[in-house]
């Protein structure tokens, strides 16, 4: 059951420190391309639909080495505008134990947040789509950035393409005023509503009644929440993750959904040690994607998603590099690790 999917945003060049090494003592750095769009991108590929990221870049060597990095997880790459002068840069400090992981962005004036809506055709990007997902973040980077969010937006419904959104929270890129101004008129190109419950806060306005940060992820405090968003919205499905941060190394991971009708609160796992967190939301959005696309229950679509980024946890990268049999296998209770023979 292949689909067509496309996603819009920023891929970076990421510069990690080795291991846990602090930026202060590293003297070099493990290179890796990333974003969220793009993480979601490879998660459909990998899942074997037909997946396009759609961006643009610079035609240098930079440039070129980050649609490579795509290419090389079968991302389709037709539709990536090359021109403009930079690739935007994040650099990680991975935490550990109480230490936090750090990001610091260097992404200012980069291609995409420079693109002019002439850069691209998007009814014809979405022509035979049958999913566009999007994130918070890009229409974060510039207000040109949010304008072509818009206008893709437009294109999807104009083509009958269902849309889904990643609130992505990112409080080093704007405020939740500008947030909330941007965001809130987006909503009604949206089906379906993916965030945790700080992104549903800041850039939609709604507090669920929990704290998470003490570790408390009852589902009862997010089920009003969820009606009332979806009463505003009028979302298929609004979805949030549930992570309790024990650590930096050790996180409690389960989720929930609401489709207007019923709650489904999915499987929790113990995520200990963590390798590289970083992408695990785009992950879950990539698993609830390919769920929703192809299971016959919103149950089983979860059940998919939250052990897809589950294991995202496992594998260095911002990439999700799992198949649907390994998911399919831990969602199917097999959490052993034992050597696969």
């Amino acid at each position: 059951m292949r689909k067509k999917v496309v996603t819009l945003g920023e891929i970076m060049l990421r510069l990690s420190t080795p291991g846990n090494t602090r930026f202060v003592q590293s003297d070099s750095f493990d290179v890796v391309y990333g974003g969220g769009e793009a993480n979601v991108a490879v998660s459909c590929a990998n899942y074997g639909h037909d997946a396009y990221f759609v961006t643009k870049l610079p035609k240098h060597e930079i440039g070129q080495s980050a649609v490579n990095a795509l290419r090389k997880y079968g991302v389709n790459t037709d539709f990536i505008v090359r021109g403009g002068d930079r690739v935007g840069i994040y650099f990680l400090e991975t935490g550990a134990s109480m230490r936090p992981s750090k990001v610091v962005y260097d992404r200012a004036n980069s291609s995409i947040a420079e693109a002019d809506i002439a850069d691209f055709d998007f009814d014809a990007i979405m022509k035979g789509a049958d999913w566009f997902h999007w994130s918070g973040i890009t229409p974060a980077i510039s207000d040109k950035a949010a304008e072509l969010t818009r206008l893709a937006c437009e294109a999807a419904k104009r083509n009958g393409v269902t849309v889904s959104v990643d609130l992505n929270f990112r409080k080093k890129l704007w405020t939740k005023e500008k947030a909330q101004s941007i965001m809130k008129p987006l909503m009604e190109y949206v089906d379906v509503c993916i965030g945790n419950e700080e992104d549903a806060e800041l850039c939609l306005g709604f507090k669920p009644d929990s704290n998470v940060e003490a570790g408390h992820t009852d589902a009862e405090g997010y089920k009003g929440i969820f009606q009332q968003m979806m009463k505003e919205f009028n979302f298929k499905y609004v979805i949030s993750t549930l992570r309790e941060s024990f650590s930096a190394s050790h996180n409690g991971w389960k989720a929930m959904i609401y489709d207007g009708k019923e709650f489904y609160m999915s499987t929790r796992y113990d995520v200990e040690p963590i390798v590289d967190r970083v992408g695990g939301g785009d992950s879950f959005a990539g698993g609830v994607i390919h769920g929703l696309m192809t299971k016959a229950t919103q149950g089983e679509a979860l059940e998919f998603a939250v052990a897809a980024s589950a294991l995202k946890h496992t594998i260095n990268g911002d990439f999700n590099l799992v198949s649907i049999e390994e998911v399919e296998a831990l969602a199917g209770g097999d959490a052993s690790g034992r050597v696969q023979r």
